[in-house]
């Protein structure tokens, strides 16, 4: 078991603390020695309470393990060739659970899904022979399976979700607003900490704000969704996401 320093210092400030005050003052009769041991007894208290605040998990490690599985899914695309942008697909048309699709042909235009995915690696989501792709899980699929309860099909729910996940359990923005229209979606994001960058993953699957908000809107929308436009500038990210029929 890993032992928090945190707690470590925090007991030890509190047990010197306790000694030393009481020592302080009935035997040395040194009131100030006496506050010194006092305020090691709070700021120990005040480290067992950061101990109860600090991830299970680093930041450091969560890092790590983001970038791991974003390497093996851009070599396994890079070896495919594949440059197609990803589908995100609800939890309703993949056996509960969210993933996204990217098709195999170059150039397919995706707009009619069937509605139950099988839950392989190498899937056909349509009626023509060239109606392959692979599924994957994404920093949205995750995100998804974390949620309580399903968003609904509104701007304000969909927004509302974004904002709980990017602000409150990521911390990766400071707040976000959608649009919705028909047949788009658009997401406008505040202090983003990670951008797009130009590499194979994000021109297939978006960067990971983008992932997020795409599989949201999916899941929220019941319906497919597509990354169409991502871009950086003024301290803004704005995402619009294509919604298929």
């Amino acid at each position: 078991m890993t032992t928090n320093p945190y707690r470590v210092l925090g007991l030890g400030l509190c047990l010197a603390g306790t000694i030393f005050a009481p020592l302080s003052y009935f035997i040395i009769g040194s009131v100030a020695l006496a506050a010194i041991g006092v305020s090691a007894i709070l700021i120990g208290f005040t480290c067992i309470a950061l101990a109860n605040t600090r991830p299970y998990i680093s930041p450091e490690a969560c890092e790590i393990m983001l970038k791991t599985g974003m390497e093996n899914t851009a070599a396994l695309l890079e070896e495919l060739g594949l440059r197609n942008k990803a589908v995100y697909l609800p939890s309703t048309m993949r056996n509960g659970h969210p993933r996204a699709l990217i098709p195999l042909v170059d150039g397919r235009n995706i707009q009619r899904i069937k509605k139950n995915i099988p839950g392989r690696l190498i899937v056909r989501y349509g009626t023509n022979p060239d109606d392959m792709a692979i599924a994957v899980t994404t920093p949205g699929s995750i995100n998804i399976d974390m949620l309580d309860t399903k968003p609904g099909p509104t701007a304000g729910e969909i927004e509302a979700t974004v904002t709980y996940i990017l602000t409150g359990l990521l911390d990766l923005a400071n707040s976000v607003t959608v649009t919705l229209s028909d047949s788009q979606v658009k997401v406008d994001i505040s202090g983003a900490r990670l951008h797009y960058e130009d590499i194979w993953y994000y021109r297939c699957l978006g960067s990971p704000i983008a992932s997020i908000a795409a599989a949201v809107s999916s899941e929220a929308l019941g319906k497919p969704i597509r990354i169409k436009e991502e871009n950086y500038s003024q301290g803004k990210s704005r995402i619009m996401l294509e919604v298929l029929s």
